[in-house]
């Protein structure tokens, strides 16, 4: 360790020992006045012989005693808002401090308004469910839909492609059938009008011969009739097939010059047409589909969040009755929203109660700024109960809090850090909350040079203690070391054999403190007092520093 941790540790018996030497010198200084010598007899002064010794360096602190395994139970269950209770009331609490197995019923919380909503949370999943049985049959029904319409779509298509390419074929195609068949038409009409025309030509002869009959007397005037009108419909009908002579002609005509271009049209019209619908058909169905797929899966979303909704609510019902997590004793909690106790409304996340484990316990406890450097994780330590001071356990540091802790900050300059001190060995008979002595081992010094810590003498910044010097004594400047509770390493400065001055402030003439010595006569040979006399206590915040006569320090 330096010199710097050292003085730091030494520093902190400063405070102690202001407060004690300024007792011994008001003392002194009364005993002084009543002789009114003002000197100092060699019979006042108290001697140490210096010597080698084992130090052991501890830092002894108080704290708490709390269980290393301490299970927390809290409140899990919501608020119920609609109830206009501000959280959920207790109905029923098991007895503070009472033990209790794993799966013991600890406490039971209020359900009726969780129950209420898990009842209308199920009706609500159930209107969600057949919901999303509906969106699922429309989802698979559109499917269906959109395969009957596309496939009718293709259909037609394909029919306008076909009888395009039925009307265009030249071999059997419509429009090489429609002319052929007027062709065909035109040729029966020109040999009906060949048959009209010699018909006619028989009839106009036939007439001819009646006419020369009827005038020579050998026809009758009827049969002359007839002929004439015989030779009038054989011309009408010879009329009537140059006239669908003609029309066959132009019916031709007006297929090969209009009709086919028109028809050819059309049916390339109609086959864009069908394509187009096709095209529509697909894009509809894909919306109608994406429209479909969407509320299905709304209604799978509705409906999770509704089971997920019923499910935690039903967790939170099943939490109103809190169980034994492990074996343990219950302790209640101290809560700033008031007691645990049956009727009180608790809080979600409130903290109810802690089922310590007794057999395995730590201290928390809190060291000084001072010698912070100086504690570590796992460093041994001696642990007494002020409860059974008779019994001793051994423990070591856990943890160190790596800043301050924060109750201090408002009471005082000086910083504590928070340390937890674990007890290694299974424990009985002790309860958290008791107050406990730790004993940090934080070194052992083997064959050091130490004295006692009323011995030396600090003011400003300097060390120094009184020794003995061929029946003088000598003020001697001294570097000083770790330090434990009673005694202090001197690394430089004294000698083993040599005699220190235990009560310093003794000697307080200005004079004699100008010097470096001064002459007191033969000085006393007696065994030293043992410093063991006067046990210390450690001091957590470190004296200001004082003059020399300012204070005195105690033997």
């Amino acid at each position: 360790m330096t010199e710097n941790k050292a003085m730091r540790l030494f520093s902190r018996h400063r405070y102690w020992l202001g407060g004690t030497l300024l007792l011994s010198l008001l003392i002194l200084g009364g005993y002084r006045l009543f002789a009114g010598g003002g000197r100092v007899s060699n019979e006042e002064l108290v001697f140490h012989s210096v010597q080698a010794m084992d130090l052991p360096i501890t830092i002894t602190e108080r704290g708490n005693l709390e269980s290393q395994q301490n299970i927390e139970v809290i409140c899990e269950v919501d608020d119920v808002r609609r109830d206009s209770i501000n959280g959920t009331p207790i109905v029923w609490l098991i007895e503070n401090g009472a033990s209790v197995k794993k799966g013991d019923l600890l406490v039971e919380l209020d359900s009726s308004p969780l129950q209420e909503r898990v009842d209308g949370q199920i009706i609500d999943t159930e209107r969600a469910k057949a919901l999303e049985i509906q969106s699922l049959a429309q989802y698979e029904n559109q499917i269906t839909q959109n395969q009957t319409s596309e496939a009718d779509a293709e259909l037609r298509v394909k029919l306008a492609e076909l009888e395009l390419k039925m009307y265009v074929d030249k071999e059997s195609g419509t429009y090489q059938l429609e002319v052929e068949q007027i062709k065909r038409t035109i040729d029966d009409v020109n040999n009906e009008i060949l048959a009209a025309q010699a018909n006619l030509e028989l009839k106009g002869n036939q007439k001819l011969g009646i006419e020369s009959l009827f005038k020579l007397g050998y026809a009758g005037k009827s049969e002359l009739e007839r002929s004439r009108f015989d030779f009038l419909q054989a011309e009408s009908q010879y009329a009537a097939k140059m006239n669908r002579l003609r029309t066959q002609l132009s019916s031709l005509d007006k297929k090969e010059t209009y009709e086919r271009e028109m028809e050819l049209l059309r049916l390339e019209g109609a086959m864009a047409t069908m394509e187009r619908n096709l095209q529509q058909a697909i894009r509809n169905n894909e919306a109608k589909l994406a429209q479909s797929k969407a509320a299905m899966e709304s209604a799978k979303k509705s409906l999770k969040k509704e089971l997920e909704r019923l499910a935690r609510y039903q967790d939170q019902l099943a939490k109103c009755k809190i169980y034994a997590p492990e074996d343990g004793m219950v302790a209640y909690a101290v809560s700033r929203y008031g007691e645990i106790r049956e009727g009180v409304a608790v809080r979600q996340r409130q903290h109810l109660l802690s089922l310590p484990n007794l057999t395995h316990m730590q201290v928390k406890t809190s060291v000084h700024e001072s010698v912070l450097d100086q504690i570590a994780t796992g460093l041994p330590t001696t642990i007494r109960v002020d409860a059974g001071a008779d019994v001793c356990y051994h423990g070591s540091v856990q943890s160190v809090a790596v800043l301050p802790d924060q109750t201090s900050w408002s009471s005082s300059d000086t910083k504590v850090y928070k340390t937890i001190v674990k007890i290694d060995e299974a424990v009985t008979q002790i309860k958290p909350g008791m107050t406990a002595v730790v004993d940090i081992h934080v070194d052992l010094l083997h064959d050091v040079i130490a004295i006692p810590i009323q011995a030396v003498v600090q003011a400003e910044g300097e060390n120094w203690c009184y020794v003995e010097s061929s029946g003088s004594i000598e003020r001697r400047h001294v570097e000083v070391g770790l330090t434990d509770e009673k005694f202090v390493e001197i690394p430089a400065g004294l000698d083993i054999g040599e005699r220190v001055v235990l009560n310093p402030m003794s000697i307080s003439d200005e004079a004699s403190i100008a010097d470096s010595t001064r002459t007191l006569g033969p000085v006393p040979s007696a065994a030293p007092r043992s410093p063991s006399a006067s046990p210390r206590q450690p001091v957590k915040a470190p004296a200001k520093k004082i003059a020399w006569g300012e204070t005195a320090a105690a033997s």
